[in-house]
């Protein structure tokens, strides 16, 4: 994969850029969040300006770009769900509205999904099987949370309903799942690092700015760092069609970098940060909700290892 953007790919960022300068945004974030709403406005936005097909139109990479924009503009709404995990699973089959991604088991407590309670749709990993959902009126029992996501539990009759989507499509929804993950990890802990950068320049302690500090600095070009690896290790999964290691790896590597990031912006931007006044909490609070979906760390750990052991024998 090249490091370069092509002229296409810059393209289509700058295009989705100006679109979620006007549909997005931490002040439109915190409103929605207030009413645990998901941003119906942008995703319809994104899709008349035929975004959402970028999958199909453009490629995967391109699909995995508009999803760290979106997450880096704040956007409120499931588009890696729709944009990137969806068309990698269901090829020429298109869904008409928003999607959710959910991890079901026989016997457990269905758990609270992200966007659930605004969705159409939830693509279900089902152990070796992915399924797909509807969801009718009342399927979805809406979840309050403090996460920055609206979330909801989606109820055993949708489950039990989905329609089974064949054999390895499983695996393939664990894959595209842990590389959209990543992608969202690498726009979101941007963000948060951008916000952080700003307030060390302006924030000042024994007559200097706090960004001056050597030991500040140090801490920070790791924090950057881990920010631009996790970025590239998502973009080439997904430009690579999410293979299970290269998947597996990024989510790993998104994980803990999202835990650096919150703990160090935190600490960088004291009690501040997780005010109502200061916008870095509309990403540090998404990431602590990203960074332990899909089993965490240890999971996606887990699965690298179990994918280059495999290769290897």
């Amino acid at each position: 994969m090249d490091f370069e953007l092509g002229e296409d790919q810059r393209a289509v960022v700058e295009a989705v850029a100006g679109l979620l300068a006007r549909h997005a945004g931490s002040e439109r974030a915190i409103a929605l969040a207030a009413g645990a709403e998901s941003d119906a406005a942008l995703e319809r936005a994104l899709d008349e300006a035929g975004f959402l097909d970028l999958f199909a139109e453009a490629g995967s990479l391109e699909a995995a770009l508009l999803v760290e924009s979106v997450a880096r503009a704040a956007g409120l709404a499931p588009v890696a769900a729709r944009a990137l995990v969806a068309p990698a699973l269901l090829g020429d089959r298109r869904l008409d509205g928003p999607v959710a991604l959910a991890a079901v088991g026989p016997d457990a407590e269905p758990a609270p999904v992200r966007y659930a309670a605004h969705a159409r749709y939830a693509l279900l990993l089902a152990g070796g099987e992915a399924k797909l959902a509807t969801l009718g009126s009342g399927a979805v029992e809406p979840v309050r949370s403090s996460f920055g996501y609206p979330f909801g539990r989606i109820g055993g009759d949708a489950i039990a309903g989905a329609e089974t989507l064949g054999p390895g499509s499983g695996e393939r929804l664990r894959r595209w799942w842990r590389t959209a993950l990543a992608v969202e990890i690498a726009g979101t802990a941007a963000a948060a690092f951008d916000l952080t950068l700003v307030y060390v320049k302006q924030r000042r302690q024994f007559g200097r700015a706090i960004g001056s500090f050597q030991s500040v600095q140090h801490r920070l070009a790791r924090l950057a760092a881990g920010v631009q690896a996790t970025r590239w290790l998502a973009l080439e999964a997904a430009h690579a069609g999410a293979p299970g290691e290269a998947a597996a790896v990024a989510a790993s590597h998104a994980a803990a970098t999202a835990k650096q990031v919150f703990d160090e912006t935190h600490q960088f931007s004291g009690a501040m940060g997780f005010t109502r006044e200061h916008d870095l909490h509309v990403y540090s609070m998404r990431l602590q909700a990203l960074r332990l979906e899909l089993g965490g760390v240890d999971a996606h750990r887990r699965a690298a290892a179990a994918a280059r052991w495999q290769a290897a024998s």
